[in-house]
């Protein structure tokens, strides 16, 4: 770094730290984006200059489901060590938020002093990213339809994900899931043809099978020659055990028997998010007894099966953003229902930028699955007859009672009141209903 680079990156920190005081002493917001956002425009190559600071290396996390919850489970496990980590833990995940996150842990001439930056990443922004920043692992966790309006599908994703990896160097290590067509279709490529090194994650417990393939599945088709793929199980979406009746493309071997790892969280997807953080845990260099630990002693993030108690009852928030998403929300809470725990539900719609102005995809979402034990079910958001219509429209008891309340207060407060002192409250929101809802709920925002 030459003088002129210290001079700007030193006058980019220093007004960036400003900004974040001045918002966050006003509660203007989170100051998760516009620091960074200033300070590039200060030193427009400002994220390269951090990402070389990083001691260890930085690991970027994508992938459409799962991201928060991964990253965090990854830094509990290196905290643990002594490592010092720094992450992107707002979820602010474009180039501004990244920037930002790695800021905050610098001095004021621009040192950071961290071991491993942890930063989850919008699957979008990825291919931009590399163009000039060079991680030491890249967790690539699953690719699903989310936000059509922003990203389109998700073979025009994996191509662009393709292209900006392969340059990186052979030190690179790549972990992919196994179970996911097109990422493990990704990681054969890149293992035969790019030289970094690439490890697999996947289930391999037949057990967990859905009983049939999800109206929200993506690529059931070869991402090698387009033929259908012969499933011999589906765990969730076209993730699952798969071969190509035609060319032979078929999911790899996991690095890791899934059979020997439990889950803290509840929910499918929610092991594969174990099985992502532990395994590149591993190789790293961390044991598995100490992982084990850290699995054991994690707490969910905020929405992300965060468990609250709220005026005397148990309430636990299923972030629900997309058909996939939702589908697996509504998977766990079934068979909590039908262990007679539940037989409340609130789901919130909404269509604001941060969940996807496209709110078509409800219709993808299996929904019968969550209205077939009857119960209560509250609806509220900005699109809350939407949700009304497409829950009237799935086959349902006479007895199911369908409560349409626009007002989200009035829904909580409904929600609340409803639900018996031994059950738990579901509560199934997109992204700007789960930080509005946490809001009424804990009486404080997000930071």
């Amino acid at each position: 770094m030459n003088g002129l680079d210290r001079i700007r990156l030193g006058a980019a920190v220093a007004i960036a730290k400003t900004t974040t005081a001045i918002v966050k002493g006003l509660k203007l917001g989170a100051a998760s984006v516009l620091p960074g956002s200033i300070a590039r425009r200060i030193h427009p190559h400002i994220l390269p200059l951090l990402f070389e600071q990083v001691r260890l290396g930085v690991i970027l996390i994508v992938g459409t489901n799962g991201k928060t919850t991964t990253s965090l489970l990854l830094r509990e496990i290196l905290e643990t060590q002594g490592w010092r980590v720094t992450h992107n833990a707002t979820g602010a995940n474009l180039i501004n938020g990244l920037i930002t996150a790695l800021l905050a842990d610098t001095n004021l001439i621009g040192t950071l002093r961290t071991d491993y930056g942890i930063l989850e990443v919008d699957e979008n922004i990825l291919p931009l990213l590399l163009k000039d920043c060079r991680p030491r692992y890249i967790l690539a966790l699953n690719l699903f339809r989310d936000q059509l309006d922003r990203y389109g599908e998700v073979d025009t994703i994996s191509r662009r994900w393709r292209k900006a990896i392969a340059p990186l160097p052979a030190e690179t290590v790549v972990v992919v899931n196994a179970d996911d067509p097109t990422l493990n279709y990704l990681g054969q490529n890149l293992a035969q043809s790019s030289g970094q090194t690439v490890r697999f994650f996947g289930l391999s417990e037949p057990k967990l099978y859905l009983k049939a393939i999800q109206h929200a599945v993506d690529s059931i088709y070869c991402p090698n020659c387009g033929a259908s793929l012969d499933y011999q199980g589906v765990y969730l979406s076209h993730l699952g055990d798969y071969t190509c009746p035609s060319c032979g493309f078929a999911k790899n071997q996991p690095d890791l028997d899934s059979n020997d790892w439990g889950q803290i969280l509840i929910g499918v997807y929610n092991k594969y998010n174990t099985l992502a953080a532990g395994l590149l845990a591993q190789e790293i260099g961390v044991g598995r007894a100490e992982i084990n630990q850290a699995i054991q002693s994690f707490k969910a993030a905020f929405g992300r099966a965060e468990e609250l108690t709220v005026q005397g009852k148990h309430v636990r928030i299923l972030l629900s953003k997309n058909p996939v998403g939702m589908n697996e929300t509504i998977r766990a809470v079934h068979d909590i229902q039908a262990q007679g725990q539940s037989s409340v539900s609130l789901v919130i719609l909404n269509d604001r930028i941060p969940d996807g102005t496209d709110v078509s995809w409800i219709w993808d979402v299996d929904m019968e699955q969550l209205v077939e034990q009857g119960g209560t079910i509250i609806v509220s958001g900005d699109r809350v007859f939407d949700m009304a219509l497409r829950i009237e429209y799935s086959p349902h008891p006479e007895d199911l009672n369908l409560i349409v309340e626009p007002d989200l207060q009035q829904a909580v407060d409904k929600a609340i009141a409803h639900t018996p002192a031994t059950e738990t409250l579901h509560i199934l929101p997109t992204y700007s209903a789960m930080l509005e809802v946490r809001k009424l709920l804990t009486g404080r925002e997000i930071l």
